[in-house]
């Protein structure tokens, strides 16, 4: 059976979906990786795997580009036959939807992973609108299949009347590999002594960054000199919320405020820290991160917004506050910096968690298995 995964960017096919790809090969699935190359594209095919390059673009809205785009899918679907599309991010949700209309053979699995920034209270325009009637109109053959990782995500699917239950199944998140991200105790403190709170992420506005830096000023005062504030991410000035690499720059306070850019080995990222923080008020799928920082055993501090809170028990593995509140995220520094006892209990609680819900067995496993029962059908 030949089967596209088509994702938007070679770099997050490779950090949420390179595991599933393999293991479907692996079980005899003829898989291609179809993505935007960003320079990457050796290391997927170092892996075994066949790509194509695709003309995505994550933040245009360019009618000529996007129908380019749908044009590009469609000739795609033509050429490949594939017996089923695996479709990752929004774009190739809606344009390989609507694309494998044309194409009654061709069965569809939509990864939903988070609404994203256009469905953001920023987007309540035409774009949005657009957004919405095509997706009722990609969404509801019966050959449209769905993931998705929050409960949230999946319930005003249903209300808006884009899918059916029937055709869909929850999966929280894109797993985590609990051999290589196993539980490591943490220290009370780093080696110079100060409490490592980490925001793990891209630098977008709507991760939270700039509630993240203003919360760690709130409490300079009681924290500098016991504790540092780590912005573990790239810039992403392709998403409209990234923040500028200057604005980053100026946010730091020596020894207590720190951008360090993108860390490709973000397994040490998050040993060498204490606490795990996303202030969250993006439409996240289940934040990656949050799940790792699970696996390892760190103390969560994060938002009730859908994804980042399915990560997060109140009280138990960590702290949930309000989206946007400085004031609220300030309050569990604090708290959280004052007790080292509290830290390692929470973070215990946080590798439970991790092996309950978000094993990337599991996550392998229900996914090939829909591969297995929609393609029987």
């Amino acid at each position: 059976m030949k089967v596209l995964i088509v994702i938007n960017v070679d770099w997050f096919f490779l950090s949420h979906r390179l595991p599933i790809a393999i293991e479907a090969q692996k079980r005899g699935y003829d898989v291609t990786i179809v993505c935007a190359d960003t320079g990457r594209f050796e290391e997927i095919k170092a892996h075994g795997l066949k790509v194509i390059d695709a003309p995505f673009s994550r933040s245009g809205t360019s009618i000529k580009n996007e129908l380019s785009t749908f044009k590009f899918i469609y000739k795609l679907f033509k050429r490949e036959k594939p017996d089923l599309v695996h479709l990752v991010t929004i774009k190739p949700n809606i344009y390989g939807s609507l694309a494998a209309s044309f194409f009654p053979k061709i069965k569809v699995i939509n990864a939903i992973s988070g609404m994203g920034y256009n469905f953001s209270e920023a987007r309540k325009g035409f774009v949005q609108r657009a957004i919405g009637l095509l997706m009722q109109v990609g969404y509801k053959r019966k050959q449209v299949h769905f993931i998705f990782q929050n409960s949230t995500d999946f319930e005003d699917f249903v209300n808006m009347g884009l899918v059916t239950p029937d055709r869909a199944i929850l999966i929280k998140g894109s797993g985590v590999d609990l051999q290589e991200f196993d539980f490591k105790l943490a220290k009370d403190t780093d080696d110079e002594g100060l409490i490592r709170f980490i925001l793990p992420a891209r630098m977008l506005y709507d991760k939270g960054v700039l509630v993240f830096v203003e919360a760690a000023r709130l409490v300079k005062d009681n924290l500098f000199g016991k504790a540092k504030f780590i912005l573990a991410g790239s810039v992403d000035l392709e998403n409209k919320t990234g923040v500028p690499e200057a604005e980053l720059l100026g946010m730091q306070i020596l020894g207590y405020i720190e951008w360090i850019g993108f860390q490709k080995n973000m397994l040490q990222v998050l040993t060498d820290s204490q606490v795990v923080v996303l202030p969250s008020y993006y439409r996240e799928g289940v934040p990656k991160a949050l799940i790792e920082a699970c696996a390892i055993g760190r103390p969560i501090i994060t938002t009730s917004m859908p994804g980042c809170k399915e990560c997060v028990i109140d009280t138990v593995n960590g702290y949930i506050v309000a989206p946007k509140s400085i004031e609220q995220l300030a309050e569990k520094f604090n708290e959280i910096a004052s007790d080292a006892t509290l830290r390692i209990k929470m973070g215990a609680s946080s590798r439970k968690i991790a092996e309950k819900e978000f094993s990337i067995t599991h996550v392998i496993d229900e996914t090939l298995k829909l591969y297995s029962k929609i393609l029987a059908q």
